[in-house]
This record gives structure tokens, sequence and C-alpha cells, in this order.
């Protein structure tokens, strides 16, 4: 049977490299199924399962938080994000980093538009006169004319 390498590479180092027969990766358009010889491809990976089938008939599974894959017909290198090995996994570990994750995107998009941006003054916060100027009325009223007789 025939046999392509796979490796596997996260921030965190190398996750996985050997011989696999069937690599099942989770692309940005849906699921990908690569076997060797398989023609050349570059796609962003989305987070999921990636499935590997060993020469040997072992099913292996990767956790991938996205990231970038590379095929050619005799090599697959998935970089990712972060990876994590299936039998690493803990489901509890991985609710907990999902909640985390949650967690921390609320935080940073909570002030998102609530402030004014460098320079300019946000809504409500003009400086005096400014309103008046904009609605076409004078600044401040203006001394009654005085007429000479």
């Amino acid at each position: 049977m025939a046999e392509i390498q796979l490796d596997i590479v996260a921030a965190e180092g190398e996750i996985h490299s050997g011989k696999a027969v069937m690599v099942v990766v989770p692309a940005a358009q849906g699921e990908v199924g690569i076997a060797p010889r398989h023609a050349p491809l570059l796609t962003a990976l989305k987070p999921g399962e990636m499935r590997v089938e060993t020469p040997e008939g072992e099913q292996l599974r990767f956790f991938v938080g996205g990231g970038v894959l590379e095929v050619q017909p005799d090599r697959i290198t998935v970089l990712a994000d972060t990876a994590l090995r299936g039998e690493d996994a803990d489901e509890a570990a991985a609710a907990e980093a999902k909640k985390a994750a949650e967690k921390a995107m609320e935080g940073g998009l909570r002030g998102i538009g609530s402030r004014p941006g460098p320079g300019r003054a946000g809504r409500g916060h003009r400086a005096p006169g400014v309103r008046a100027q904009a609605q076409g009325r004078p600044l401040a009223p203006r001394a009654p004319a005085r007429h000479s007789s």
C-alpha cells in the first residue's frame, strides 16, 4: 500500500511525524481527504479534528486550532496554530480552554466603539460650540448692533 509522509507542527513544537495512508483534515471549505500521490494543495485549516490512518491500520486523532495545510505528492505538512494529540485531549480541559478563550474574546470586544479614537471627539463629547457650528448657529450670541442717530 502506498504511503505519504505526514508532519504536524504547532507553535509548541512537532506534534507528529510519520507515515500515513489516509489523512482527513478540517479545511476552511470543508473536510479534505488526502491519500498518497494527491495533487499539490495549499489551504487554510479551521479548528477541528484531524484523522490519520497509519500503514499498520492504526487510527490517530489530532485536534487543530486552525493553521495551514500544504500537500505535495509525497508529503503532507500541517502548520497548526495549536494542535493536540487525541490521546492527550481531556474533555474537561478542552471545555475549560474553550471557556477561557470565549472570556478573552468577550473582554477584548467589550470596549469596541465605546470610546472615541485618538484625536476625535466621540458622540456626545464635542467641544463647546462645535454642535452649534454644525447646526449653522453662531458660536456665541452677538451683541446688538449699535445704531447711531
